[in-house]
């Protein structure tokens, strides 16, 4: 159980709770925005003595029947209901501690396939593990990179080096930056343990000032459909559709871009297709 953490979590929640989303009167005399710490304690039938330890970091593990009033109290998305009960103490038996790196066949079959689509693979962290050519064409060569963390879309997005360029080409898109720093928080949670997982938070901390915005507001939100704007040094500007596919079992996500048959957009990824893909294969 972390303490501290659960504690961050469920204040900066309960500011973000109006009593008007859960049906209470807003009344005149609110020093602070959002709930009272009594109102959630009601909202989730505990005592306002136990839900006060906890946002003071000093309270005793929560049963699961706390930590479920307690998400509904604050009307957590499933994504932050998880995470709840991870930072708790929570945790499913024999978890693994590292993620899963490994890609199906199915998988690979599934990426390569998708001719007209730039496709890649990553773990529960980021870590791009699979990718097709056009992939390779749009954003990085991702072979050219060593493996391990420098082929992490976060850490590539957020300590980026090239000035005139956005990283990866992605540019324009708090709802992407959010997006990949909540899979990021996520995983800290479901492998606590990991060595590798807490280095790569502390370097993104240390050297990004936008992460650790992001990081310290505790924000929760997994946009599975963006509309991304990509930067290509050759092509130019493509805006194109961004859509994330789980695969089951596994902790990894397939993302895809894609775009409108005969658009302007599907004629520059053709383009990028014949001039960026002659040697490139499918890898992991």
């Amino acid at each position: 159980m972390d303490r501290h953490a659960l504690a961050d979590f469920l204040r900066n929640k309960r500011a973000r709770i109006s009593p008007a989303d859960v049906g209470l009167p807003q009344g005149h005399r609110r020093r602070t925005p959002g709930l009272r710490r009594e109102e959630v304690a009601q909202l989730a039938y505990i005592s306002v003595d136990h839900y006060t330890r906890l946002e003071q970091a000093r309270g005793r593990y929560p049963s699961r029947r706390v930590l479920g009033g307690i998400a509904r109290a604050l009307r957590l998305t499933d994504q932050e209901r998880a995470h709840l009960f991870q930072l708790a103490g929570e945790r499913e038996e024999n978890e693994a501690v590292e993620p899963v790196r490994e890609v199906q066949q199915s998988t690979l079959n599934l990426i390569n396939r998708l001719t007209d689509a730039a496709a890649i693979v990553v773990d529960s962290t980021c870590r791009v593990v699979a990718w097709n050519p056009l992939a390779a064409a749009l954003l990085v060569d991702f072979s050219a990179l060593p493996p391990g963390q420098e082929r992490n879309l976060v850490r590539c997005y957020f300590l980026h080096s090239d000035p005139d360029r956005p990283p990866l080409g992605l540019g324009g898109s708090d709802r992407f930056a959010v997006t990949a720093v909540s899979y990021l928080r996520l995983a800290a949670t479901r492998y606590p343990y990991s060595r590798e997982l807490k280095n790569l938070v502390a370097e993104l901390l240390a050297g990004s000032e936008d992460f650790a915005r992001l990081w310290n507001s505790h924000q929760l939100r997994i946009d599975r459909h963006l509309r991304q704007t990509v930067r290509h040094p050759e092509v130019g500007v493509i805006e194109l559709d961004f859509d994330v596919l789980t695969v089951p079992d596994q902790e990894q996500q397939v993302i895809i871009f894609t775009a409108e048959p005969e658009s302007p957009a599907y004629q520059t990824l053709q383009l990028l297709k014949v001039i960026g893909t002659q040697r490139m294969t499918v890898e992991s």
